[in-house]
């Protein structure tokens, strides 16, 4: 698992993720064994669209098939956007780490993510 030096990088690039969540696993972002990359998460924005209804967010980073959570059923008020990451608390993802998602209630929420790439 490489986990390249941040004073000898030869490229960052930025990204952004979007996804509506369902009750299943949404995997948003991928660091790829073997990529050679580090994926620093920069923001993790999670907004309720519906009108209505709360709807519980969960989110967790997978790392060699162990999930580690960030948000365990978090309740998302209608028409509201919770804010899970921000540059403040930026993390980063190694290789083989997948940065993961699900809603209690399908099609209520939409993330969106905002992270770069570094080689």
């Amino acid at each position: 698992m490489a986990n390249p030096n941040l004073l000898n990088m030869t490229g960052m690039y930025g990204e952004t993720a979007v996804a509506q969540l369902t009750t299943g696993t949404t995997s948003l972002v991928t660091n790829a064994s073997a990529s050679g990359t580090l994926v620093k998460i920069n923001s993790l924005i999670v907004s309720n669209v519906d009108g209505t209804n709360a709807a519980d967010v969960n989110a967790w980073i997978l790392r060699s098939a162990v999930a580690y959570n960030i948000a365990s059923t978090i309740s998302v008020p209608a028409d509201a956007t919770l804010v899970l990451i921000s540059k403040d608390t930026s993390i980063y993802l190694q290789e083989n780490d997948t940065l993961q998602l699900s809603a209690g209630t399908s099609g209520d929420l939409e993330v969106v993510c905002s992270y770069e790439v570094i080689s």
